[in-house]
C-alpha cells in the first residue's frame, strides 16, 4: 500500500517544529521514519503534516555532563550505539542497542524517535525506565523536563503536549567500583519485536551485597515498569538465586500483561520472572568482576 496524502515541512528550528505541530492536530514529527513510514504505508497512520526535524542540528548530539549522559532527540541509534563515552558511563544502555531492530534501522532510527513512538516492546523506553531518565521538550517557547516514568502513559501514548518536540534524554549515570548489567528479550526471530524484555543495573559493596539495584521490564504491559519491591527487598542482600526469583515473581504477582496471537498474559509473566532473574544474575556476575569504573 501507499501512504495516504500529506503535507511536508523541514524546519530550521525546535521552535518553528513546535509551532507548526500546534497548528494542526494531524501533523507528525519525523526524524529517521523507521516506525511512522511503515504505519504511513500499512495506512494505520495519516497524518495531514510530516514535520522533518533530523536535520536540526542542535537535536543531534551526545554529551558528557558530570552525573549524566545527555543524548539529544534526533541521534542516531548507531551513533550511541558505537559511542565509547556512552559504554563507559550507560554500559545498560550499550548492551541494549544491538537488539534494536537491524543495523538498517539503526542507522536511520534515532534516539527521541524510539521514546515519542512509545512502542511497550522498544528497547529505549525500557532502558530509560530502568536508569530513572529525563525527557526534555519544547513546546510554546519554553523547555521542560518529565520523568521518563510519568512520559509513558500507554500503549503507544505518552505525556508529551499538543505542539511539543522531543528534544533530548539525559540518562542518570552510576558511580561505583563494582557495578554490572543484564539485558535479555525473547522473540520470534533476531531482531523482531520482543515479547517481553529485561533489564538490571547492580552495583554491589566491598563483600558482595547489594548496595543498589534497578530492575525493568519491557514489552510485558502497555508501557514498561519497574520492579519496584523487588528492588527494595534485593537491596543489601547478597541478590542469591532464590531470594531474587521469589523478589521479581512477587513483583510480577499484580501486574496485568498483555494477550495478544504472539504471546499470552501467562506466558509474559512467567517469561519476565525468568529473563529478570537472568538479568540480575548478569548484572551480579559482570559487578564481581568488574574493575573499578573511573568516577
Amino acid at each position: 500500500m501507499k501512504a495516504a496524502p500529506f503535507a511536508y515541512s523541514r524546519p530550521a528550528s525546535v521552535d518553528e517544529a513546535c509551532a507548526l505541530l500546534a497548528a494542526d492536530e494531524s501533523a507528525r514529527v519525523i526524524a529517521g521514519g523507521q516506525t511512522l513510514v511503515p504505519m504511513m504505508a500499512m495506512r494505520l497512520a495519516r497524518p495531514t503534516r510530516l514535520v522533518d526535524i533530523a536535520r536540526i542540528a542542535e537535536l543531534s548530539y551526545v554529551r558528557e555532563e558530570k552525573d549524566a549522559v545527555a543524548i539529544g532527540a534526533c541521534t542516531r541509534q548507531c551513533v550511541v550505539e558505537r559511542d565509547t563515552m556512552v559504554a563507559k558511563r550507560l554500559p545498560l544502555l550499550t548492551r541494549a542497542m544491538p537488539f534494536i531492530g537491524h543495523a538498517a534501522t539503526r542507522a536511520r532510527g534515532t534516539i527521541g524517535g524510539s521514546m515519542a513512538h512509545a512502542d511497550p516492546a522498544a528497547e529505549l523506553p525500557l532502558i530509560a525506565v530502568t536508569l530513572d531518565a529525563t525527557l526534555s521538550y519544547r513546546a510554546g517557547g519554553k523547555t521542560s523536563n518529565i520523568a521518563a516514568r510519568d512520559f509513558f502513559t500507554g500503549l503507544m501514548i505518552t505525556a508529551l503536549p499538543h505542539g511539543a518536540c522531543l528534544t533530548g534524554v539525559r540518562f542518570p549515570v552510576w558511580h561505583g567500583e563494582k557495578i554490572g548489567v543484564g539485558f535479555h528479550e525473547v522473540n520470534a526471530r533476531r531482531s523482531d519485536f520482543a515479547f517481553v524484555a529485561a533489564a538490571a543495573q547492580v552495583e554491589l559493596d566491598a563483600g558482595g551485597k547489594c548496595r543498589r539495584i534497578a530492575i525493568g521490564v519491557g514489552a510485558a504491559t502497555d508501557v514498561p515498569i519497574r520492579l519496584d519491591s523487588a528492588e527494595k527487598q534485593l537491596t543489601g542482600g547478597l541478590l542469591d538465586e532464590k531470594t531474587v526469583a521469589d523478589a521479581v515473581r512477587a513483583a510480577l504477582a499484580d501486574i496485568e500483561p498483555l494477550d495478544d496471537l504472539h504471546a499470552s498474559a501467562d506466558y509474559r509473566r512467567r517469561a519476565a520472572a525468568s529473563l529478570a532473574a537472568r538479568a540480575i544474575a548478569d548484572a551480579k556476575a559482570e559487578a564481581l568482576g568488574s574493575k573499578a569504573r573511573a568516577h
